[in-house]
């Protein structure tokens, strides 16, 4: 299997892998990076607004980085694909979790995969504390999407605080996301509310959507029947791509 030795990692990360085994796309490690990280548990709430923020990520051209986790982690992926990064905590020739098994796949072939392990290492506990590591050093800004104030999530803000990257999180309910907003009580790390604006300040738009027919045509009607009438398969191919949302009879941008 393929490793890269030149790793892109930040300069304040003392003792990192002297190598990393990947697949997919290595052009995306020179672009702008955002992880984006959080509960495996996360709410329907935190999975919508990854998602979105994720897409809008990638309108700006920036690349989303995250740990192809349950939760989170994935919808961050899902959100972004192609233009993510997973960093795995095993091996590439193992597909784990093997839930996200589709989506791992879809980022061998047309995004890119990260391991700093041999390619049939099985996954243990403490190589996802390593590759949590990882993750934030690659990346210009850290977003902790939801988390406990005991996760593995805050080990990644407190990564970020160390390294010196900025630190976010999305707004959230009390009693809901304790770790995000105990960063933000001691301010260690600022709030979201215009993901546009935030993702201006890694990226620069990219404007082909503005004639995308289907999508002009759902912000002026966002009635499934007739936006199925109307462009047929094609308005599932948008909700893989993580542009839109199918909520029952109504179709909304994300």
């Amino acid at each position: 299997m393929n490793f890269i030795t030149e790793l892109h990692l930040n300069k304040n990360f003392k003792n990192p892998p002297d190598k990393l085994y990947y697949k997919g796309n290595l052009a995306l490690l020179d672009r702008p990076k955002v992880a984006i990280v959080g509960s495996r548990k996360c709410s329907v709430y935190t999975k919508n607004m990854v998602i979105s923020l994720a897409t809008t990520l990638k309108k700006y051209g920036v690349c989303v980085v995250s740990g192809a986790a349950i939760g989170v982690d994935i919808y961050a992926h899902m959100g972004a694909y192609p233009n993510t990064i997973a960093v795995f905590g095993n091996g590439l020739n193992q597909i784990y979790p093997s839930q996200n098994s589709k989506i791992i796949k879809d980022i061998y072939q047309n995004s890119l995969a990260l391991s700093a392990y041999e390619p049939d290492t099985l996954a243990k506990g403490w190589q996802f504390l390593e590759r949590n590591l990882i993750t934030v050093a690659l990346s210009d800004a850290v977003v902790v999407a939801q988390a406990d104030i005991k996760s593995g999530s805050m080990s990644s803000a407190r990564a970020a605080i160390k390294f010196g990257i900025p630190l976010y999180v999305l707004p959230q309910r009390l009693g809901e996301s304790s770790g995000t907003n105990e960063l933000l009580a001691s301010q260690k790390a600022k709030i979201i509310t215009d993901f546009d604006k935030f993702a201006m300040e890694f990226g620069v738009k990219n404007d082909e959507e503005k004639s995308d027919e289907v999508m002009e045509f759902i912000k002026k009607n966002t009635n499934f029947d007739d936006c199925y009438n109307k462009f047929g398969d094609k308005i599932y191919e948008y909700e893989l791509d993580g542009k839109i949302a199918i909520d029952g009879i109504y179709v909304r941008i994300l």
